[in-house]
């Protein structure tokens, strides 16, 4: 899911973001503040500003991706002012994001697929080299393991059209992992994960921040979905994916 990898190294293609940002998941965290301030600056959605709400409940369950499910929705790169249309579908554990396309300026397509992980970008502003990237032994079970590890942050509204309630989780990655304490530390990758209040398999933003963006100069993409339903979409292995025969 989400964007393109670490690919200015001599590592392969790309390190999908969800690689990046999910499957290095840190040890499971106590919750974070219940009342999060109201997202600003670079990184707030272009369209869809968090607002705080109090909420005395208990720290709800992570998200957690279904089996199956489609939605569609928008992939923003605000920095580049590149807005393209998004699908993300799932089918039988098996799952597939795509944004853009032949006619847009961005066009790419992650997916988990039998248990690997594939990242295949067609077109990227200054991207010269269009590998798929394979990181076998990626399933939907170790996304979900991987969010596990999420820190809730609070219980907001996506001002939108309609307003959408939601929880929203941050996943982080930082090296080395080290002690609290005066120690060097290099922040790789930040996830801002909304999902809805009452499903935590229905999700409605994702904020992606750090080197798996390294195409995009101000390194944070976002997603926003319009729909999220929970039925069987659609998965399908580029030609360019699949092995020798």
């Amino acid at each position: 899911m989400g964007g393109k990898g670490v690919r200015r190294t001599a590592a392969p293609a790309a390190l999908a973001a969800v690689a990046a940002l999910l499957l290095a998941a840190p040890p499971p965290a106590v919750a974070g503040p219940r009342t999060p301030a109201v997202a600003a600056g670079p990184l707030a959605s272009p369209l869809a500003s968090p607002v705080a709400r109090q909420d005395p409940s208990a720290t709800p369950p992570p998200p957690r991706l279904p089996r199956d499910f489609r939605g569609r929705g928008k992939w923003i790169v605000r920095d580049l002012d590149i807005t393209v249309p998004f699908t993300w579908e799932g089918r039988d554990g098996d799952s597939q994001m795509t944004a853009g396309g032949p006619q847009y300026p961005i066009w790419f397509t992650n997916l988990i697929h039998h248990d690997t992980l594939y990242t295949l970008t067609y077109k990227y502003p200054g991207l010269d080299e269009h590998p798929c990237s394979r990181i076998p032994g990626f399933s939907l079970e170790d996304l979900n393991q991987g969010f596990e590890g999420a820190r809730f942050v609070g219980r907001e509204t996506l001002r939108r059209t309609p307003q959408r309630q939601v929880n929203h989780w941050r996943v982080g990655v930082v090296f080395p992992d080290l002690p609290p304490g005066n120690h060097p530390r290099v922040p790789l990758a930040l996830g801002d994960i909304y999902v809805d209040e009452k499903d935590r398999g229905t999700f409605w933003q994702v904020l992606q921040f750090g080197v798996q963006n390294l195409y995009d100069p101000a390194l944070d993409e976002w997603l926003v979905m319009d729909t999220f339903e929970h039925r069987p979409g659609t998965v399908t292995l580029p030609r360019r994916c699949e092995p020798p025969r």
